[in-house]
Order: structure tokens, then C-alpha cells, then sequence
């Protein structure tokens, strides 16, 4: 399993919100290429970016803080948020972003992430947020009536390299993962899973990689930030 430290970005800081509010969010530094670069320095394999605003904006507006951390660090880094359209797409994949992930466009223009799956293999994944196991777009701000399950399975032939699903009331709370549903999931299709929300500890790591389920990884955010989880430690804990 893969540790995918995350940089969540606002007004071009590294915050951490709690259960997805952005009136309830936390600086933890004021430049994300400098924590992106501990985070490297201490080991991890793939960084975890996202566009806060640019998930409510509907277009990038962290472009610059994205831009500085893919400058001063080599590992490969995901990015979500804002992404809505191939124009986009094509920009931060040209930018050396490795891999981006689709939330909103994959609910409202399903047709948009297998046209890029196409013409950026291995590059394209699927964010599917969910409170209570029904999927939540535009920031978490607008629920749906589409299950995370059925959206996961309808892009089964599409060829997309991921699937990052969230548990929405998990996030930034420091409670443990839905292991369950997130497990649950990852044997409903055969896109591999990463985990995501709440994963705040050494056990919970443990607990993910023992699940039952084939994860690809899990991120995690606030622990990293506020100490509970060494990343280190972590990195040994999902090698192990």
C-alpha cells in the first residue's frame, strides 16, 4: 500500500478543513512547497494535492502553489479539484502533474473522464466523496442521489488508474476510516481503491492494510500535520 500524504490548498495555504466545511479550516503552512518537501524528504513515494477553492470555483484558482510544489520536489503527485474539463486536464498533465483526479465530472459528465482516460493512460482518476454512501460534488457542498457504489462500478471498462473515495464525515475529524465501506468498494470493482477520511493512525493503517480488500494506499492529512501519525513510521507500517 501506498501513504499519500495530502496538501490541501486555499487562498494558497496548506489547510486542513473538518468534514469537508471551509469556514472550518486550519492553516498548517503558509508555503505548501515547503511541506511538500518534508514530506518527500521523509520518504513518501506520491504527494496528495487538492484545490479547495478550485472545487467550488469549478476551475483552477491554487495554480501557483500546485506550480511551486511540483518545481521543488521529484516524487509524483495527484491533483483534484476544479478539474472540469480536457483543456484543464491536458494543462497539468503537460505541468508534470502525474495523475488527476475527476469528482464533479464524474457524476455530471461521466463521458468527460473516460475521454480522458483514453487520451491520458494511466493519468486519470475518479474522486467519489460520499456522506453516508451517496456521493457529494462541487466541494462537498451538493449531494446526490448516485451511490458510491454504482458510480465506482459505471466506470469499470473506462480504464481510469484510481479510485479515491472519501468518507466526507471522516475527514479532518481524526476518527478512524469507514474501513467497511472503503473495503466494501474496493471488492465491488477491480479499479484499485485508495482510501481516504480519517485515516489518523499507525492501527488505522494496519487496520486498511488488513481489511480483506486489494487498497491501493491510503492519504492522510491532519495526523500527518498535527503529529499523531509519524510518516516515517507510517511508510515502514504499509512496506511492512
Amino acid at each position: 500500500m501506498i501513504l499519500y500524504p495530502a496538501i490541501d490548498l486555499k487562498d494558497g495555504q496548506a489547510v486542513r478543513l473538518y468534514k469537508g466545511e471551509m469556514e472550518k479550516a486550519t492553516v498548517f503552512h503558509d508555503r505548501p512547497a515547503e511541506q511538500a518537501k518534508a514530506f518527500e524528504a521523509a520518504g513518501c513515494e506520491w504527494l496528495h494535492l487538492v484545490d479547495l477553492n478550485g472545487a467550488f470555483a469549478g476551475e483552477p484558482v491554487n495554480g501557483a502553489a500546485v506550480e511551486a510544489i511540483l518545481a521543488e520536489t521529484s516524487v509524483p503527485a495527484q491533483l483534484g479539484g476544479g478539474i472540469r474539463d480536457m483543456e484543464t486536464i491536458a494543462m497539468w498533465i503537460e505541468k508534470g502533474i502525474a495523475r488527476v483526479i475527476l469528482g464533479t465530472v464524474a457524476v455530471e459528465n461521466p463521458d468527460l473522464v473516460r475521454e480522458a482516460a483514453r487520451a491520458f493512460p494511466g493519468k486519470v482518476a475518479v474522486g467519489i466523496d460520499a456522506r453516508k454512501g451517496m456521493v457529494a460534488t462541487k466541494g462537498w457542498a451538493e449531494e446526490t442521489n448516485v451511490t458510491a457504489t454504482d458510480l465506482a462500478r459505471s466506470f469499470e471498462d473506462a480504464g481510469v488508474a484510481a479510485i479515491i473515495y472519501t468518507d466526507i464525515n471522516r475527514d479532518g475529524a481524526m476518527q478512524g476510516p469507514n474501513i467497511e465501506e472503503t473495503a466494501a468498494l474496493a471488492h465491488a470493482v477491480s479499479i484499485p481503491v485508495i482510501a481516504s477520511g480519517g485515516v489518523s493512525s499507525l492501527d488505522d493503517l494496519r487496520a486498511l492494510k488488513s481489511c480483506g480488500a486489494p487498497l491501493n494506499g491510503a492519504i492522510s492529512g491532519r495526523a500527518l500535520y498535527d503529529g499523531a501519525l509519524d510518516l516515517a513510521e507510517a511508510l515502514t507500517v504499509l512496506k511492512g
